[in-house]
Protein backbone atom coordinates (compact mmCIF):
# COMPACT_ATOMS: atom_id res chain seq x y z
CA UNK A 1 0.00 0.00 0.00
CA UNK A 2 1.31 3.45 -0.93
CA UNK A 3 2.51 5.54 1.99
CA UNK A 4 2.92 9.29 2.36
CA UNK A 5 5.28 10.81 4.93
CA UNK A 6 4.98 14.53 5.67
CA UNK A 7 8.16 16.44 6.61
CA UNK A 8 8.86 17.48 10.20
CA UNK A 9 11.45 20.03 9.06
CA UNK A 10 10.46 21.54 5.72
CA UNK A 11 13.78 23.32 5.27
CA UNK A 12 15.74 20.10 5.73
CA UNK A 13 13.41 18.17 3.41
CA UNK A 14 13.84 20.82 0.71
CA UNK A 15 17.54 19.97 0.54
CA UNK A 16 16.54 16.72 -1.19
CA UNK A 17 15.81 18.64 -4.38
CA UNK A 18 18.47 16.86 -6.39
CA UNK A 19 18.97 13.90 -8.69
CA UNK A 20 16.59 11.10 -7.73
CA UNK A 21 13.66 13.27 -6.69
CA UNK A 22 10.33 13.40 -8.52
CA UNK A 23 8.70 16.65 -9.66
CA UNK A 24 4.97 17.17 -10.09
CA UNK A 25 4.03 19.89 -12.57
CA UNK A 26 0.93 21.95 -11.81
CA UNK A 27 -0.82 24.50 -14.03
CA UNK A 28 -4.15 26.27 -14.15
CA UNK A 29 -5.50 23.34 -16.20
CA UNK A 30 -4.54 20.74 -13.59
CA UNK A 31 -1.63 18.31 -13.23
CA UNK A 32 0.69 16.93 -15.90
CA UNK A 33 -0.59 13.53 -17.01
CA UNK A 34 -0.66 10.99 -19.80
CA UNK A 35 -3.48 8.61 -20.66
CA UNK A 36 -5.41 9.45 -17.45
CA UNK A 37 -2.37 8.78 -15.25
CA UNK A 38 -0.40 11.48 -13.49
CA UNK A 39 3.21 11.95 -14.53
CA UNK A 40 6.38 13.34 -12.98
CA UNK A 41 9.58 14.76 -14.39
CA UNK A 42 13.06 14.34 -12.96
CA UNK A 43 15.76 16.69 -11.74
CA UNK A 44 17.29 16.67 -15.21
CA UNK A 45 14.10 18.39 -16.48
CA UNK A 46 14.70 21.16 -13.96
CA UNK A 47 18.32 21.56 -15.01
CA UNK A 48 17.36 21.79 -18.67
CA UNK A 49 14.27 24.01 -18.43
CA UNK A 50 14.27 26.14 -15.28
CA UNK A 51 16.22 29.09 -16.67
CA UNK A 52 14.21 29.29 -19.90
CA UNK A 53 10.93 29.19 -17.93
CA UNK A 54 12.09 31.83 -15.45
CA UNK A 55 11.92 29.42 -12.51
CA UNK A 56 13.96 29.73 -9.33
CA UNK A 57 14.27 27.67 -6.17
CA UNK A 58 11.51 29.80 -4.61
CA UNK A 59 9.18 28.17 -7.14
CA UNK A 60 10.03 24.66 -5.93
CA UNK A 61 7.84 23.21 -3.16
CA UNK A 62 8.54 20.08 -1.17
CA UNK A 63 5.33 18.03 -1.05
CA UNK A 64 6.00 14.78 0.78
CA UNK A 65 7.83 11.48 0.70
CA UNK A 66 5.77 9.01 -1.33
CA UNK A 67 6.73 5.35 -1.46
CA UNK A 68 10.23 6.23 -0.31
CA UNK A 69 10.83 8.97 -2.88
CA UNK A 70 10.88 12.74 -2.32
CA UNK A 71 8.25 14.61 -4.32
CA UNK A 72 8.35 18.29 -5.21
CA UNK A 73 5.84 20.50 -7.03
CA UNK A 74 6.32 23.37 -9.45
CA UNK A 75 3.62 25.64 -10.84
CA UNK A 76 3.96 26.59 -14.51
CA UNK A 77 2.41 29.90 -15.46
CA UNK A 78 2.34 28.78 -19.09
CA UNK A 79 0.87 25.35 -19.70
CA UNK A 80 2.33 25.47 -23.23
CA UNK A 81 5.77 24.79 -21.75
CA UNK A 82 5.11 21.04 -21.80
CA UNK A 83 4.68 18.65 -24.72
CA UNK A 84 4.15 14.92 -25.19
CA UNK A 85 1.39 14.75 -22.61
CA UNK A 86 -1.63 16.65 -21.38
CA UNK A 87 -2.98 18.56 -18.43
CA UNK A 88 -5.69 16.78 -16.45
CA UNK A 89 -7.94 18.32 -13.81
CA UNK A 90 -7.91 16.54 -10.46
CA UNK A 91 -11.65 15.93 -10.68
CA UNK A 92 -11.18 14.08 -13.96
CA UNK A 93 -8.30 12.05 -12.55
CA UNK A 94 -10.08 11.18 -9.30
CA UNK A 95 -11.61 7.86 -10.49
CA UNK A 96 -8.14 6.73 -11.57
CA UNK A 97 -6.32 7.56 -8.30
CA UNK A 98 -5.95 5.59 -5.11
CA UNK A 99 -6.31 7.37 -1.76
CA UNK A 100 -2.60 8.08 -1.32
CA UNK A 101 -2.20 9.40 -4.89
CA UNK A 102 -5.17 11.74 -4.46
CA UNK A 103 -3.66 13.01 -1.19
CA UNK A 104 -0.29 13.60 -2.86
CA UNK A 105 -1.67 15.42 -5.92
CA UNK A 106 -4.21 17.38 -3.88
CA UNK A 107 -1.50 18.50 -1.48
CA UNK A 108 0.74 19.58 -4.36
CA UNK A 109 -2.07 21.53 -6.00
CA UNK A 110 -3.05 23.32 -2.79
CA UNK A 111 0.54 24.24 -1.96
CA UNK A 112 1.13 25.73 -5.42
CA UNK A 113 -2.10 27.72 -5.39
CA UNK A 114 -1.38 29.04 -1.88
CA UNK A 115 2.13 30.08 -2.87
CA UNK A 116 0.91 31.94 -5.96
CA UNK A 117 -1.62 33.89 -3.91
CA UNK A 118 0.78 34.94 -1.12
CA UNK A 119 3.85 36.27 -2.94
CA UNK A 120 2.98 39.66 -1.45
CA UNK A 121 1.99 40.41 2.13
CA UNK A 122 -1.75 40.82 2.63
CA UNK A 123 -1.15 43.36 5.41
CA UNK A 124 1.52 45.74 4.09
CA UNK A 125 2.00 44.68 0.46
CA UNK A 126 5.72 43.85 0.67
CA UNK A 127 7.26 40.85 -1.05
CA UNK A 128 7.20 37.68 1.04
CA UNK A 129 9.66 34.79 1.17
CA UNK A 130 9.51 31.15 2.15
CA UNK A 131 9.91 30.50 5.86
CA UNK A 132 13.13 28.47 6.41
CA UNK A 133 11.40 25.66 8.34
CA UNK A 134 7.59 26.02 8.18
CA UNK A 135 5.06 25.88 5.36
CA UNK A 136 4.58 29.64 5.41
CA UNK A 137 5.45 32.78 3.50
CA UNK A 138 6.92 35.43 5.75
CA UNK A 139 7.00 39.20 5.46
CA UNK A 140 10.18 40.80 6.81
CA UNK A 141 8.56 44.24 6.81
CA UNK A 142 5.64 43.64 9.21
CA UNK A 143 6.29 40.10 10.43
CA UNK A 144 3.09 38.54 9.08
CA UNK A 145 3.28 34.82 8.32
CA UNK A 146 0.80 33.43 5.78
CA UNK A 147 0.03 29.71 5.98
CA UNK A 148 -1.92 27.59 3.47
CA UNK A 149 -5.61 28.35 3.81
CA UNK A 150 -7.81 25.41 4.76
CA UNK A 151 -11.59 25.97 4.64
CA UNK A 152 -13.58 23.59 6.88
CA UNK A 153 -16.82 22.29 5.36
CA UNK A 154 -19.46 19.77 6.36
CA UNK A 155 -20.98 17.17 4.11
CA UNK A 156 -23.94 15.16 5.33
CA UNK A 157 -26.05 12.24 4.21
CA UNK A 158 -29.56 12.52 5.65
CA UNK A 159 -31.45 9.24 5.95
CA UNK A 160 -35.09 8.33 6.56
CA UNK A 161 -35.39 4.60 7.00
CA UNK A 162 -34.42 2.95 3.71
CA UNK A 163 -34.30 6.31 1.92
CA UNK A 164 -31.57 8.94 1.76
CA UNK A 165 -31.76 12.57 0.74
CA UNK A 166 -29.76 13.47 -2.36
CA UNK A 167 -29.60 16.74 -4.22
CA UNK A 168 -28.33 18.04 -7.55
CA UNK A 169 -26.48 21.32 -7.26
CA UNK A 170 -27.07 24.12 -9.73
CA UNK A 171 -23.39 24.13 -10.70
CA UNK A 172 -23.32 20.47 -11.74
CA UNK A 173 -23.04 20.10 -15.50
CA UNK A 174 -23.95 16.40 -15.30
CA UNK A 175 -27.15 15.03 -13.70
CA UNK A 176 -25.23 13.93 -10.60
CA UNK A 177 -26.84 13.80 -7.17
CA UNK A 178 -24.83 14.13 -4.00
CA UNK A 179 -24.97 14.76 -0.26
CA UNK A 180 -25.63 18.23 1.11
CA UNK A 181 -22.57 20.30 1.96
CA UNK A 182 -21.53 23.77 3.00
CA UNK A 183 -18.85 25.93 4.58
CA UNK A 184 -18.63 26.29 8.36
CA UNK A 185 -19.15 29.92 9.35
CA UNK A 186 -17.11 31.87 11.89
CA UNK A 187 -18.03 30.92 15.46
CA UNK A 188 -20.06 27.90 14.32
CA UNK A 189 -19.49 24.27 15.27
CA UNK A 190 -19.55 21.53 12.64
CA UNK A 191 -22.77 20.14 14.13
CA UNK A 192 -24.46 23.54 14.04
CA UNK A 193 -23.38 23.91 10.42
CA UNK A 194 -24.98 20.57 9.50
CA UNK A 195 -28.36 21.62 10.88
CA UNK A 196 -28.17 25.08 9.32
CA UNK A 197 -27.05 23.95 5.87
CA UNK A 198 -29.69 21.21 5.65
CA UNK A 199 -32.47 23.60 6.62
CA UNK A 200 -31.24 26.36 4.30
CA UNK A 201 -30.82 24.09 1.29
CA UNK A 202 -33.83 21.77 1.55
CA UNK A 203 -36.04 23.13 4.37
CA UNK A 204 -36.02 20.12 6.72
CA UNK A 205 -34.67 19.58 10.22
CA UNK A 206 -32.39 16.73 11.31
CA UNK A 207 -31.15 15.09 14.50
CA UNK A 208 -29.01 12.12 15.63
CA UNK A 209 -25.86 13.49 13.99
CA UNK A 210 -22.85 11.16 13.85
CA UNK A 211 -19.40 12.04 12.59
CA UNK A 212 -18.14 9.61 9.93
CA UNK A 213 -14.74 10.87 8.79
CA UNK A 214 -12.95 13.58 6.84
CA UNK A 215 -11.26 14.16 3.50
CA UNK A 216 -9.02 16.86 2.12
CA UNK A 217 -10.76 18.29 -0.93
CA UNK A 218 -8.43 20.47 -3.03
CA UNK A 219 -11.10 22.40 -4.97
CA UNK A 220 -9.47 24.67 -4.03
CA UNK A 221 -8.70 24.00 -0.33
CA UNK A 222 -11.51 22.47 1.71
CA UNK A 223 -11.40 20.00 4.58
CA UNK A 224 -14.62 18.01 4.31
CA UNK A 225 -16.08 16.74 7.60
CA UNK A 226 -18.49 13.90 6.87
CA UNK A 227 -21.68 13.29 8.88
CA UNK A 228 -24.74 11.09 8.91
CA UNK A 229 -28.00 12.56 10.18
CA UNK A 230 -31.55 11.32 10.65
CA UNK A 231 -34.58 13.13 9.28
CA UNK A 232 -36.60 14.87 12.00
CA UNK A 233 -39.32 17.03 10.44
CA UNK A 234 -40.45 19.14 7.50
CA UNK A 235 -41.05 18.83 3.78
CA UNK A 236 -38.44 19.40 1.09
CA UNK A 237 -38.33 23.03 0.00
CA UNK A 238 -35.17 23.68 -2.00
CA UNK A 239 -33.09 26.83 -2.16
CA UNK A 240 -33.32 27.34 -5.91
CA UNK A 241 -30.19 29.51 -6.01
CA UNK A 242 -28.04 26.55 -4.98
CA UNK A 243 -30.11 23.40 -5.49
CA UNK A 244 -31.64 22.35 -8.82
CA UNK A 245 -33.60 19.41 -7.36
CA UNK A 246 -33.63 17.18 -4.30
CA UNK A 247 -35.52 14.10 -3.22
CA UNK A 248 -35.63 10.90 -1.18
CA UNK A 249 -34.06 7.89 -2.88
CA UNK A 250 -34.33 4.24 -1.89
CA UNK A 251 -30.97 2.59 -1.27
CA UNK A 252 -31.62 0.15 -4.13
CA UNK A 253 -32.64 2.81 -6.68
CA UNK A 254 -30.09 5.59 -6.57
CA UNK A 255 -29.46 8.16 -9.30
CA UNK A 256 -25.98 8.97 -10.61
CA UNK A 257 -23.85 9.69 -7.53
CA UNK A 258 -20.19 10.71 -6.95
CA UNK A 259 -17.46 8.04 -7.16
CA UNK A 260 -16.44 6.13 -4.06
CA UNK A 261 -13.10 7.96 -4.04
CA UNK A 262 -14.92 11.06 -2.76
CA UNK A 263 -16.26 11.36 0.78
CA UNK A 264 -19.74 11.92 -0.64
CA UNK A 265 -19.54 8.62 -2.50
CA UNK A 266 -18.25 6.92 0.64
CA UNK A 267 -21.13 8.20 2.77
CA UNK A 268 -23.66 7.02 0.20
CA UNK A 269 -22.00 3.62 -0.21
CA UNK A 270 -21.88 3.06 3.55
CA UNK A 271 -25.60 3.80 3.69
CA UNK A 272 -26.29 1.25 0.93
CA UNK A 273 -24.03 -1.34 2.57
CA UNK A 274 -25.91 -1.03 5.86
CA UNK A 275 -28.83 -2.87 4.25
CA UNK A 276 -26.80 -5.80 2.88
Amino acid sequence: MSRIVHPQDLGKAAQNFKAGCAILLIAEEGVWASDQHWQTVGFDWWQGNAEALGLGLDDVHYVAEFDGQDYFAIYLESSDAMQNGQWQGLRQLLPHLNEAEFELLGRASQICQWDRNHRFCGHCGHVTHYHPKDRARACDNCGLHSYPRISPCIIVLVSRGEYCLLARHQRYKTPMFSCLAGFIEAGESAEQCVSREVFEEVGITVHELTYQGSQSWPFPGQLMLGFRAEYKSGDILIDEEEIAEAGWYHYSQLPLVPPRESISGQLIQEFVDSFS
